[in-house]
Order: structure tokens, then sequence, then C-alpha cells
């Protein structure tokens, strides 16, 4: 059975097209695709998405499609976070969506967002003598979670991402909020171990050309963002490497982890290559196949509808 997920983000949209096994018990990646919409870029400056940025989305969606056709995929889910969460037309772009692609768009909470995290199995490949703080910056908003004895014991949704930043418009209440949060868990569950998600931590670990598997230290975070805050976007693009659409997000990226890292007391953070498309394809999975497994206990973030989940 072959799953596709697409993941609509303020920076950018992507597609995981993914495979069971036989026993339906693992997926296997068949291809991923990004595309940088930037979404965001609109809405935290304006409160809309434009008309030349909203034509990107319907094209790159239609690009989407045919690629879930090409690879004669079975089941489909497409989800949205904050930066559709706060246009003031998402609701008018996502029925002129499903009327020209035949996809239909769920937008998520920002909480609904932070539990999909659950879907990658994290949980399960930690350790039951530590506790961890997953910590998943986007460009609109910032996830935290905290996982003590394996079992998820808090989690929220803070509206400071990398293009709010960028744009300036992150409320110091918001900041406030998160810093109350981290240092109330660092101060019941002692010390934890970070775990970083997002595309501007994965560069970072690229580029640190760290073992996988091994965390990269706050200290080393801090140096490249004492090194990167002092050039210009261009130079990013010249010195690292990077695409001009992680180069100028990639400093208020390292801004929010260090100061989340710093608050919780966090000296170490750990880097696996998973983000949100891949809690929405395990989602999927689960949900189709009925899974009874440790985490059935609890309730999944939303229910998919077969009319707006299958072609």
């Amino acid at each position: 059975m072959r799953l596709a997920a697409i993941d609509i983000g303020s920076n950018a949209v992507r597609l995981l097209i993914s495979e069971t096994n036989e026993l339906g018990t693992t997926l296997k990646k068949l291809n991923f695709f990004r595309v940088p919409v930037r979404l965001g870029f609109d809405v935290f400056e304006y409160g809309c998405i434009s008309s030349a940025r909203s034509e990107m989305l319907i094209q790159t969606l239609k690009a989407f499609r045919h690629m879930i056709n090409a690879y004669s995929v079975d089941h489909v889910i497409v989800c949205a976070t904050s930066a559709m969460r706060d246009a003031t037309n998402s609701t008018v772009i996502c029925e002129d969506i499903f009327q020209k692609t035949g996809l239909h768009i769920e937008i998520i909470s920002g909480e609904t967002e932070a539990r999909l995290l659950f879907e990658n199995h994290i949980a399960e490949q930690l350790s039951d003598e530590s506790a961890y703080m997953y910590i998943d910056v986007g460009g609109g908003s910032t996830e935290i979670s905290v996982f003590s004895r394996q079992k998820l014991a808090f989690n929220r949704s803070y509206n400071i991402g990398t293009i709010r930043l960028l744009k300036d418009h992150v409320e110091k209440s918001v900041w406030d909020e998160m810093k109350a949060d981290v240092k109330q868990n660092a101060k019941v569950h002692g010390s934890m171990i970070g775990i970083g998600s997002g595309g501007n931590i994965n560069k970072i670990f690229s580029l640190s050309k760290r073992k996988e598997g091994k965390p990269i230290s706050l200290e080393i975070l801090k140096k490249y963002h004492e090194e990167m805050s002092c050039l210009s976007t261009e130079e990013r693009i010249q010195r690292y490497n990077i695409r001009e659409d992680r180069a100028d997000v990639i400093v208020p990226a390292l801004q929010i982890y260090i100061q989340v890292m710093r608050w919780a007391g966090i000296e170490d953070i750990l880097v696996p290559k998973i983000g949100l498309v891949d809690g929405l394809a395990e989602h999927l999975k689960e949900q189709l196949l009925g899974y009874n497994r440790s985490i059935s206990t609890r309730a999944l973030p939303f229910q998919l509808e077969a009319s707006s989940s299958y072609f």
C-alpha cells in the first residue's frame, strides 16, 4: 500500500511518498519533494495570502498530484499549519485547491501539530531513564513536547517561527509564555536531553559533520549563530552552500533553539531526520490499518474523512 503525505508549512510545502511493508508495520520512503512557497511571508505581514503566492501553491499541489498519480498512491493526507491557520483567506484558497486538484486540505491546530510527532514513534526509541524535550522550529510556529518514561508529558505550540521573527511579528508575551513553560518542565523533569527537528537544525547538523546519531552541543549552535549573524543572506549562501530560502531563516531558527535549550538547561540536542510530514504518513497508516500498539490508548489528533482522504 502506498501513502502520500503533504505538509503545507509557512516556509515550504513538502510531499512524502511512502510504501508499507507486507505486514503494514513499517513505512519505506519512496520519494520526497520540497518547494519553498513561503506562505508566511504574506500571512505574517499582511494577514492573508496574495494571489501570486496562492497561484504558486496551486501549481505546486498540481505537480504533487501528478507525482501522487505517477506513484499509484492509494491514500493521501494533506495538512496545513501556521500560515494557513492565520490567513484570513485560507478557506477560499482551500476550496479553490480542492476544485483544481481534488486535494482536501485539513488545517490543523498548533496542538495537533505538536502531537503528531508521536506518529514518528519517537517515544518507543527513548530510554525509560531519561526525560526528553522535543523542539520543532518552523516558519510560523515552534512546537515543544516533553517525553518522560516514554510518555508524552507536555506539548504546546507557540506562534514563534523563523518567518515571524524575520517580519518582527512575535509578541514578547509569547516568548514569556514559552520561557515559563520550558523552565517549569525543566523544574519538574530535571535534566533533559534535547531532540530537534526542522530543516534549519538539519542543515546545521550537516554543516557540523557530526556522525548520525551523535548530538550537537549548545556551544556549536551558539558558534554558528554568531558566525551567521555577521553575514548577509548572500554571504551565507556562498560560505555555507545553502539555498536562499534557508539562508535567511537559519539565524532566527538558531535563536529559537538556543533560547529553549538555555531555559531548559539542555547542553546537547539530537537531530533525527524527522518532521511533520513523517508524522502525517504514520498517522494515515495507523488509521487505515487499525494498529493496536502501545500508542493505541491515546486519542489520535484528528480522524480522517473518507471523502477527504481517498482518491
